[in-house]
């Protein structure tokens, strides 16, 4: 069992910045897909970046690509999200996600979310 606990979010004026933290539990971290998801207020869950297990391995929906930045540190079973020139449309909830092997991007757990809202 993995537990993920995110923190960092906010509230931030549009063109600001904040970066997100995903602390996960147990011995295995490093084996683990690690990715964030969004859900704004009456929309689907959506996709935001997945980093994999070699770090040189990342992914981002195109809204968010050129902004956001995910990264890891399997020493501190830890992962980022760096967001820069935050919108009003990046307003949402933020989940962390862990994808235990083998990678199938149907992920196993999940945190419980941080607030992020950006102010026009």
């Amino acid at each position: 069992q993995v537990q993920l606990v995110e923190s960092g979010g906010g509230l931030v004026q549009a063109g600001g910045s904040l970066r997100l933290s995903c602390a996960a539990s147990g011995r295995t971290f490093s084996n683990y897909a690690m990715g964030w998801f969004r859900q704004a207020p009456g929309k689907e869950r959506e996709f935001v970046a997945v980093i994999m297990r070699n770090v040189a391995i990342t992914r981002y929906a195109d809204s968010v690509k050129g902004r956001f930045t995910i990264s890891r540190d399997n020493a501190k079973n830890t992962v980022y999200l760096q967001m820069n020139s935050l919108k009003p449309e990046d307003t949402a909830v933020y989940y962390c996600a862990a994808d235990s092997p083998p990678i199938d991007f149907k992920y196993d757990y999940w945190g419980q979310g941080t607030q992020v809202t950006v102010s026009s």
